[in-house]
């Protein structure tokens, strides 16, 4: 099982060597940011069922700062259309699991989604 891995990502370079990502409508399925959706709604599953009783617990038995678990657990509360574009692969090169890391989201789906068009 010999299998060559490849992933294209369209970069732009200034005259000062920045790099950032040139405008695509490619899809590009970011799996960073897919994985740790899935682990927000594993975990939120987690204390749903009342298998963990805190994001502090989950965070001991995964070893985690209990921060990490809550910043990721505040993607459940995406937009499902949200949620739809980063599962197609179709979302804003710019909307990063980082980017959501360090900035607050808000509750309302209809904020989301305009700040979500700031990206574009």
């Amino acid at each position: 099982m010999n299998a060559d891995l490849e992933s294209f990502v369209p970069l732009t370079f200034s005259r000062r060597g920045v790099q950032r990502l040139a405008t695509t409508n490619a899809v590009a399925h970011d799996t960073t940011f897919l994985v740790g959706l899935a682990r927000a709604f594993y975990w939120k599953s987690l204390l749903d069922t009342g298998a963990m009783k805190s994001g502090s617990e989950i965070a001991k038995n995964e070893g985690l700062h209990h921060s990490c678990v809550n910043e990721l657990m505040r993607l459940t509360l995406l937009a499902p259309d949200i949620i739809k574009q980063l599962m197609a692969g179709t979302q804003p090169r710019r909307m990063t699991l980082m980017w959501f890391q360090r900035n607050r989201l808000p509750v309302d789906w209809q904020a989301q989604r305009t700040i979500i068009d700031g990206f574009k």
